[in-house]
């Protein structure tokens, strides 16, 4: 039964503001989310125990999440200093620190995995008052709703940051204060490999001041996975990359939009997809969805029918905004739609069809 509007939560995800040098700002977010980050990382714990039936020794793992550290440092040792002050912030050891950043990663190092996620970017000519957006609905095993937190960073260089992130990660998706919007889902091929961890190409992307610059710095990234990448600016550029290790294939706008959900379409990687069966045809689905929707909608969107096609639930059970019970062990857990260019995110709890949309803004 569809919940009415006016019965929707107004429950929000905690907002923090960190600023100074990195490590300042990772200490302080380790400080003042100690609790959040440890129940994540005992959540991400018992997840991998659950995916790999064996846990390793505590010692393993983080030997194995540290392997990826020298790729950090070599290509964002800011993020390196952030991860440091927030292992000190929250009393949590470095490799624990280390293993937040990288729960795929160390998955796929011990098994496999496997996630969902649904995204889009409209450039100005879908829009009703010309503004681009990009979002996501992140689909995710259910603890994740209990332990995410809205974080804007100011560091005492380079750009401003708002992201959504699970308690623990540097990065996530968001926007930065250069009009640029980034989300990122779930893709998987073969040959993951020890190289930069997959969650921060999203804020790896954001240091630029735009898309073309994004994308850029990430050709020339020695990345560890595979994730799709889509991306808004200010300049109405937009484009979608489905990033392996070794190569990176490029969706760009068709009348002005991409819909993009966890399958390769881009003909550079066509040929590496590994989904079959019911797991093709959900991610197939909610992409064909949100396809139709935008499409009948074209120039007639802005931020609130945005809420609306990501609450959308008609694909039954593929569906754009996942319950529990729709499909597989995961929901929904958090839902983003940004206007980067006007240094604006909207974030809801997950499912959004529970939840009302709550937006953030650079506080300076």
């Amino acid at each position: 039964m569809k919940i009415e509007k006016q019965k929707r939560s107004t429950k929000s995800f905690p907002f923090y503001s960190f600023k100074g040098s990195h490590k300042e700002i990772g200490q302080q977010y380790g400080e003042r989310c100690s609790g959040l980050i440890k129940k994540h990382l005992d959540y991400a714990l018992k997840q991998l125990e659950k995916d790999i039936k064996v846990l390793p020794s505590k010692k393993d793992l983080e030997n194995a999440a540290l392997q990826y550290r020298p790729y950090v440092i070599e290509y964002a040792p800011s993020f390196d200093d952030e991860i440091q002050g927030l292992a000190e912030g929250a009393n949590i050891s470095l490799g624990e620190a280390y293993f937040l950043q990288l729960r795929a990663e160390m998955v796929h190092h011990f098994d496999s995995t496997d996630h969902e996620c649904t995204t889009f970017a409209l450039q100005a000519e879908a829009t009703k008052d010309n503004t681009p957006l990009v979002g996501q609905n992140v689909d995710l095993p259910p603890f994740y709703a209990e332990c995410n937190v809205v974080v804007e960073i100011i560091p005492n260089d380079g750009p401003k940051f708002l992201m959504l992130t699970p308690a623990g990660q540097i990065s996530f998706i968001g926007i930065n204060d250069q009009g640029v919007g980034v989300c990122g889902n779930f893709i998987t091929c073969d040959g993951w490999r020890k190289g930069f961890p997959r969650y921060m190409l999203t804020r790896l992307a954001l240091t630029q001041s735009s898309v073309e610059e994004a994308v850029i710095k990430l050709e020339n990234t020695y990345r560890a996975s595979s994730r799709n990448i889509i991306m808004v600016d200010s300049a109405n550029n937009a484009i979608d990359l489905e990033v392996t290790p070794d190569v990176i294939g490029k969706v760009l706008p068709k009348d002005g939009f991409i819909a993009h959900s966890n399958h390769f379409l881009s003909s550079e990687v066509y040929d590496q997809e590994r989904k079959v069966g019911e797991d093709f045809e959900n991610s197939a689905m909610r992409r064909f969805r949100m396809h139709q929707l935008i499409e009948s909608r074209n120039g007639d969107l802005d931020v609130t029918e945005m809420q609306s096609l990501m609450r959308d639930r008609t694909s039954y059970p593929h569906t754009i905004c996942r319950m529990p019970g729709d499909f597989g062990i995961g929901t929904t857990s958090s839902s983003v739609i940004a206007a980067p260019s006007k240094g604006e995110i909207w974030v809801a709890i997950g499912p959004p069809e529970n939840y009302e949309y709550k937006r953030y803004t650079f506080s300076s």
